[in-house]
């Protein structure tokens, strides 16, 4: 019975995006809420410009409804302390993202909230999460995979917690430049760690999130793949980020993050390197960062990398399910 409401739980949140949609896109062309392109971007991204943006709202509004429905079957109380951090998270990252591109919007460029702006945002919300846990008595250790090893951080748990919300939430931001990449990998890695949320001790509220998003990413998948008909903005990548970390966190799984938003990781990397090695030796590693601009400056089509960084999100959610599952 629990695998059938996990299952119906990714069937509501995908149905709800296909049926918002057609409704919600329309309405964001005619408020003329489009999309602006960065100059310094690849040349072929010119012709998105236009194209409705803030379609995280609707990401947003599926997994919400979804989340609070679906996890009344195991709880009776519709905002348990777990469902009101992820939701909290979720909305809230949502909301910084949604001042930014209102901002962009608004200027009709591709400049929203300053990043110190953005920044003080995600701190703001990241401490309010950790003084949540702290009331709760939330466990401060991290478990160590393949080992029976946990190290206490004590207060140092803040600054992971700190850490993982906002590089996380910025990890996808820089990760959401090509139709259905965020969307795809996003529905991979929340699909992963809702089965880890059910394996073992089920934490069944936090599995039915989990896969609510991936649901919800598979329904906008179906207007955001290329040619995309719709972008979901920093109104959905910050809030996917954040809850994403938030996720890791509730299960206890914090370093495996690691491992199953590792397309995630390598981007952020790739970003990081590029301005070390030009800052230090003036040279470029890439032709351009984050990695998937790299790739469509050396002839890949969009499609191409899609699919392929999507079979590599399978691969590092797979790997993190094995290493959690199997091994452990």
């Amino acid at each position: 019975m629990t695998q059938q409401i996990l299952l119906i739980t990714m069937a509501v949140a995908f149905l709800i995006t296909v049926l918002l949609s057609p409704i919600f896109i329309p309405f964001l062309r005619r408020l003329k809420f489009g999309q602006s392109i960065r100059e310094e971007g690849p040349k072929s991204h010119q012709k998105k410009a236009g194209t409705p943006t803030m379609g995280g709202i609707m990401i947003l509004l599926s997994v919400s409804i979804t989340t609070l429905v679906m996890t009344s079957k195991f709880n009776p109380n519709p905002m348990s302390f777990e469902v009101f951090l992820l939701l909290f998270v979720l909305i809230g990252y949502g909301l910084i993202g949604f001042l930014d591109d209102f901002i962009k919007i608004i200027r009709r460029q591709n400049l929203g909230l300053t990043s110190r702006q953005k920044l003080l945002a995600q701190v703001l919300i990241a401490i309010i999460v950790y003084i949540i846990l702290d009331r709760h008595g939330f466990p401060t250790y991290i478990a160590v995979p393949l080992t029976d090893i946990q190290l206490e951080l004590g207060f140092g748990y803040f600054l992971l917690i700190l850490f993982m919300l906002v590089g996380t939430s910025n990890a996808v931001n820089l990760t959401d430049g090509l139709d259905g990449l965020v969307a795809g990998t996003g529905a991979i890695a929340f699909g992963a760690f809702g089965i880890l949320a059910w394996h073992g001790i089920p934490q069944y509220e936090i599995s039915v999130f989990s896969l609510a998003v991936s649901g919800a990413l598979l329904g906008f998948l179906v207007f955001n793949s290329h040619p995309a008909k719709v972008f979901m903005g920093d109104t959905g990548s910050l809030s996917l980020g954040g809850a994403l970390a938030i996720v890791a966190i509730l299960t206890k799984l914090e370093l495996l993050l690691i491992v199953i938003g590792g397309v995630f990781v390598i981007e952020t990397l790739s970003v990081i390197i590029q301005v070390f090695v030009f800052k230090t030796k003036g040279k470029r590693v890439f032709r351009m960062s984050p990695l998937h601009h790299h790739y469509e400056l050396i002839g890949w089509s969009e499609w191409r990398i899609v699919t392929t960084f999507w079979l590599a999100a399978l691969l590092f959610a797979a790997l993190g399910i094995y290493i959690e599952v199997w091994l452990n």
